[in-house]
């Protein structure tokens, strides 16, 4: 069944909207996660190290590794010179280990939007080869992210999808049922209530100089369940890298939306789950005056006593989605 789409499939350069996808799981190799890819979508393999590779495709490059970055730049400087008996001994018993411990990733290209199902078909053979997911292990914290490139980067646009976030931010955290592993750990944090109500008041209009201060203010990390980091350093990553000195920020225009659990074992589970979540911030960012009612009344939320587990508003924004 094809994935649904969001109102706006064009850029306003007209070209198709793409999507970034990053998957993480355990379960399989890395040599069985490269063939699987290379397989399903006619793909040429070149390995970088030991723990990554890149997958060729006609859609672009995909890469598949292990999510270690010391372990993989020690494989790549081990690949330029050749370790003595020893050295590469400890580097295989260091890898062993991580395996245990440490997911897969599979990064994908920014797709056009009409192309997403091919990610379901790849998704699907992962999991018959016994890809495992986030609710494998107690201690899996392993996380689907969606990259999607906005309709332009300009602050109007920016501003409209993040409220949207912000405001269903809830909504979706129920929607995707967070497992125990991935809510404490630091990774997906919310945002902080008083920057929250500061971005969806009325009477917040920046430019793109004044967003990016207030949002390095208060967000000086990556560990964001929506994390703007890399849109950010888009448009000046000096004043990003110069407050959080973090060489994982890579600047690209898009969001990096990272709640969403890798439930890849799930034989009821697809990229469509995550996707359907996120369409909901496409509507409600589309429709600017659904969007005011909305912060409006996240606004009011906010500001009252009653404790949220009381009155939740991930129950109370129902009414306005799609």
């Amino acid at each position: 069944m094809p994935l649904a789409m969001p109102p706006q499939l064009t850029t306003t350069q007209g070209e198709e909207r793409r999507l970034g996808v990053e998957l993480e799981l355990s379960g399989i190799t890395l040599e069985q996660l490269v063939f699987v890819v290379a397989d399903t979508l006619k793909g040429q393999a070149q390995p970088v190290s030991d723990y990554e590779t890149d997958i060729l495709t006609e859609d672009g490059c995909f890469r598949a590794e292990l999510d270690f970055d010391y372990l993989k730049q020690l494989a790549r400087e081990q690949k330029q010179h050749p370790p003595g008996e020893l050295e590469q001994a400890a580097t295989d018993l260091l890898g062993s280990l991580a395996l245990q411990l440490v997911p897969l990733e599979l990064v994908c290209p920014p797709l056009p939007l009409s192309r997403l199902n091919e990610l379901n078909r790849l998704f699907g053979r992962l999991r018959e080869l016994g890809a495992q997911g986030t609710r494998h292990a107690l201690h899996y914290a392993f996380g689907l992210h969606l990259n999607p490139e906005l309709p332009d980067t300009g602050i109007h646009t920016i501003l409209r999808y993040f409220r949207a976030y912000l405001c269903l931010h809830d909504w979706l955290d129920a929607h995707e049922d967070i497992v125990a592993a991935r809510k404490i750990s630091p990774y997906i944090r919310a945002f902080p209530k008083d920057y929250v109500k500061q971005v969806i008041s009325p009477a917040y209009q920046p430019d793109m100089t004044q967003f990016i201060e207030d949002y390095l203010t208060w967000n000086p990390t990556r560990n964001r369940a929506m994390d703007l980091l890399p849109l950010l350093a888009w448009h000046n990553e000096q004043k990003v890298q110069t407050v959080v000195q973090d060489s994982k920020v890579n600047k690209r225009p898009t969001l990096h939306y990272r709640l969403p659990n890798s439930d890849i074992d799930n034989p009821l589970w697809s990229l469509q789950h995550a996707w359907d979540g996120w369409l909901q911030v496409e509507w409600l960012a589309h429709d600017e005056h659904r969007l005011e009612q909305v912060c409006l009344a996240y606004q009011a939320h906010l500001n009252q006593l009653t404790p949220d587990f009381i009155d939740p508003w991930g129950i109370k924004v129902r009414p306005w989605l799609r």
